[in-house]
């Protein structure tokens, strides 16, 4: 089954689903913005909406008939790693969502030998739409101005070539508080070291900003498959890079994950490792007896 998905025929036709079913969920979704709905916790900071569970339920109905394995945020689902399986993220950047700042999305990737082939993400409020797809012979990757027509243009990394003069994106893990992954000493570091970082709540769409030459490049730790699966194909649709820490391909796995435009991805690996090796060495020192 997973080589015959990959073909370009088979993933124009999975593209038209998924395209459909994900702007179907991010107008439900849309509809709900800055009006009340319910919110609960999943733990300290990491919070669920009615609307997730809603958004979500829509997004499995509509996959459904494709036949192939659905996971996600809200409900799970097994991923066999030898089988194709759809990653889908009701909404990304729930925490904006509830508090009406405007960067959320709507997420799907489909994975095929643990490697994500196809992406969807559409951010409602910001009116605009990424969607991506790549086998060994081609690939397509395209952004939608949604507000304005839609307009529809080619979606190419940058051509940034220089660390100084990249604009970087981020974030941060909900257990920032007492992790020593928290992230905070890497993003003070390398902000000193190119021209901005920016931070915005959502993996996807940090993603589909590396996919379409906004940003130079993205890292982030703990996150899940959900999170960067239909983002990350973007990404690789478009010419870009992906790794994880190690600049191997096992980021859904990890949850870690650097994506870049390409010629600076070893500079940031390399710039990570650094920041990691020194956090190490000064951890393992023995307190001061001042």
């Amino acid at each position: 089954m997973s080589a015959s998905i990959v073909t370009p025929e088979s993933l124009t036709q999975l593209l038209t689903v998924v395209r459909a079913a994900t702007e179907e969920a991010a107008t439900l979704v849309r509809a709900a913005y800055r009006k009340p709905f319910g919110v609960e916790h999943k733990g300290p900071v990491d919070l669920v909406t009615e609307y997730d569970r809603r958004s979500e339920q829509l997004l499995r109905e509509r996959l459904a008939p494709t036949g192939i394995p659905i996971v996600g945020e809200e409900a799970g689902g097994a991923w066999e790693r030898d089988r194709p399986a759809f990653f889908v993220d009701p909404i990304d950047g729930t925490t904006n969502f509830v508090h009406g700042h405007p960067f959320w999305c709507v997420s799907v990737g489909l994975v095929v030998d643990a490697k994500p082939v196809l992406g969807v993400v559409i951010a409602p409020v910001l009116g605009v739409e990424w969607y991506g797809w790549l086998t060994g012979e081609a690939r397509v990757a395209r952004r939608v101005e949604r507000a304005s027509g839609p307009v529809e243009d080619d979606c190419k990394v940058s051509g940034v070539a220089r660390f100084t003069d990249a604009l970087l994106a981020t974030g941060f893990p909900y257990e920032r508080k007492n992790s020593v992954e928290n992230n905070f000493d890497a993003f003070v570091a390398i902000k000193s070291q190119c021209q901005a970082v920016r931070r915005c709540g959502s993996a996807a769409l940090d993603l589909c900003l590396v996919a379409d030459g906004t940003y130079e490049g993205y890292w982030e730790r703990r996150l899940r498959p959900w999170d960067i699966a239909g983002g990350s194909a973007i990404v690789h649709a478009a010419g870009g890079k992906v790794t994880d820490f190690d600049a191997q391909h096992a980021f859904l796995h990890t949850g870690d994950v650097v994506a870049t435009n390409g010629p600076l991805h070893q500079e940031l690996i390399d710039e990570l490792a650094r920041i990691h090796s020194s956090r190490s060495l000064m951890d393992s020192m023995p307190p001061s007896d001042d």
